[in-house]
């Protein structure tokens, strides 16, 4: 298969004109799409988080020819590629004639995307949306009925991480706003106290974020960010492999879940 024939399949799961329209929108950086075309056949997929070192030696092992990528392989504009910089990972792949795709934010806000995918993972539906597109966004607020105690068994269990970092009180919650990856920040916070939720499950969180977040009364839950969007990228990865019919493998480094 070709490799204009794969993205065509990803951008009909999760459009790449989402990351455009959400950069224009809401002010945001973003590179999704083709990162490299080395031209070959792709007759294997390696799906992975991130365009690391390990991802693309694993796709050497398995003899994928592409390598899907969320994370951007490149994501601010270069002016030098070296080994000795955080390139070292992508030269690698070219020199092994590995083709890389990333779809990130586009697939964070797409419909059935990773930030959905977040959503339902903790048992959410019928969300109010912060950052709304043409079609799905980011950032959601949701009504739940369960406790600080099930919600963190949750966590651990659905997302298969240990890693859980909980603020405030052990009690009910209703309502829970979530936001996959990096999306703790003041715009999100607000949009948490607009909503009246009382508990926030995110990740990478600042510490007065977090103060000011416990002072308004609400619970914070931090997941690592690989955590948080790993599991939608797997889904994501799912339903590549049943379009496109190719042999696809996909890559977890535990050491970041």
């Amino acid at each position: 298969m070709r490799l204009k024939e794969i993205y065509e399949i990803a951008d009909g799961l999760a459009p790449f004109s989402l990351s455009r329209e959400y950069c224009e929108k809401y002010g945001f950086h973003d590179n999704s799409g083709v990162i490299v075309d080395c031209g070959e056949e792709i007759g294997k997929i390696l799906f992975a988080l991130d365009c690391s070192e390990d991802a693309v030696r694993r796709a050497e092992e398995t003899g994928a020819q592409l390598l899907f990528t969320h994370h951007p392989a490149i994501f601010t504009p270069v002016s030098r590629l070296s080994t000795e910089g955080g390139e070292r990972a992508l030269l690698r792949a070219i020199r092994a004639g590995i083709s890389v795709i990333s779809a990130h934010l586009n697939l964070d806000s797409a419909e059935g995307g990773i930030d959905e995918c977040l959503m339902r993972g903790l048992g959410g539906s019928d969300p109010s949306v912060m950052h709304v597109l043409s079609c799905g966004g980011y950032g959601r607020a949701y009504d739940v009925r369960t406790d600080s105690e099930k919600l963190l068994a949750r966590v651990r269990t659905e997302f298969c991480t240990d890693r859980v970092i909980f603020y405030g009180e052990q009690r009910a919650i209703s309502r829970i706003a979530s936001f996959c990856g990096a999306g703790m920040d003041e715009e999100t916070l607000d949009f948490a106290v607009r909503e009246g939720a009382d508990t926030i499950v995110t990740s990478d969180g600042k510490h007065h974020l977090i103060a000011r977040a416990v002072g308004e009364g609400m619970n914070v839950v931090l997941m690592t960010h690989y955590a948080s969007e790993l599991y939608g990228f797997n889904r994501f990865y799912r339903k590549i492999k049943e379009k496109t019919g190719l042999p696809c493998e996909f890559f977890t480094d535990v050491r970041l879940l």
